[in-house]
């Protein structure tokens, strides 16, 4: 029986639920590794692996050429930039992804910087803190019913963050090339194809869109420019989306009235980041998607990806690369 056991690697830092759904089951041999695991380290592991779990592992041709037993390859979220997708079509090996099961963390978060940058949260926290309640008059929160949001980006995360800004009683613009304008207006916000267009409409602009060739340094200095003047932009999805030399110069400068940043170019990003010593930015360490909750709904979510594949019944909604699948 032992022979005939598939091998599945997950990372240490996966849910428990997700690791016991795979273990209870007897034709898997599940191992754990490293979250932080070295390329030199994680290749020799790869020889006999028929299904992997990553977090943050890079997954690339070396990792693929290393994995000749490989059917599946999971990622424990939705982002996918460090996975080459070419390399795994070639083998006809699919990626899959978790669905759902973040989208609300995500998009809760991505509210909440915003809320936090509207109501200046850590300013006045530290006014209370270092008992200067003199100061508060100096620069004042705003609300932000009325206020527009532009949502570049409408997919699993765009559609939950716009529902919430919604409720908020903003004016919710979407820009997404990619998405039918009639779903765009039956949630109730404004479709723009222009965004160079819209964004000196918008009062906040919150970034959902997957990082690739067509997203990376999508804002620039040129673009940042374009925003409204005391505007503020929040990016939940990747690093590297928004060039952060260029919003360094957009805060310091005036222009641009804060940021809210879960991401980072770098990450861990270097402590000497020039954005790290701005107030007017609100930070998180790329934490947006990592809830009690969401841990766990990835972490099974990303098990029952890996067994669909195994068993022979892939879950096609979850798969990036779809066309191993035909």
């Amino acid at each position: 029986m032992a022979s005939n056991r598939k091998k599945v690697m997950v990372p240490h830092t996966m849910g428990k639920e997700g690791v016991a759904l795979l273990r209870q089951r007897d034709d898997i041999e599940v191992v754990t590794f490293p979250a932080s695991i070295a390329q030199a380290e994680l290749l020799p592991m790869l020889s006999d692996v028929a299904g992997i779990a990553l977090g943050g592992t890079p997954y690339r041709r070396a990792e693929m050429d290393a994995s000749p037993a490989m059917e599946v390859v999971a990622r424990i979220g939705v982002g996918y930039d460090a996975v080459e997708v070419p390399a795994l079509t070639a083998r006809r090996v699919p990626l899959m992804v978790a669905g759902t099961a973040n989208s609300t963390s995500v998009a809760e978060h991505a509210f909440h910087l915003m809320m936090a940058l509207a109501k200046r949260t850590p300013a006045l926290d530290a006014m209370v803190r270092k008992g200067t309640w003199g100061d508060r008059h100096g620069g004042l929160p705003m609300e932000l019913s009325g206020k527009t949001v532009l949502i570049v980006g409408f997919g699993r995360i765009g559609t939950r963050s716009a529902r919430r800004c919604l409720g908020f009683d903003m004016n919710v613009l979407i820009y997404d090339p990619y998405v039918p304008a009639e779903k765009i207006t039956t949630a109730g916000c404004e479709r723009v194809t222009d965004l160079d267009a819209a964004l000196p409409r918008a009062d906040f602009v919150s970034i959902h869109c997957p990082k690739n060739t067509e997203t990376v340094g999508m804002f620039d200095a040129a673009r940042l420019a374009r925003m409204r003047r005391g505007a503020f932009i929040v990016n939940t999805a990747r690093g590297g989306i928004i060039d952060e030399p260029a919003l360094h110069g957009a805060l310091t400068s005036g222009h641009l009235a804060g940021a809210g940043l879960d991401v980072f170019d770098m990450e861990p990003t270097p402590v000497d980041n020039a954005l790290l010593r701005l107030d007017k930015v609100v930070m998180s360490p790329h934490m947006a998607g990592v809830t009690t909750e969401s841990v766990a709904g990835m972490a099974v979510v990303t098990a029952e990806n890996i067994l669909s594949v195994l068993d022979g019944k892939p879950n096609r909604d979850n798969v990036i690369n779809q066309d191993v699948l035909d």
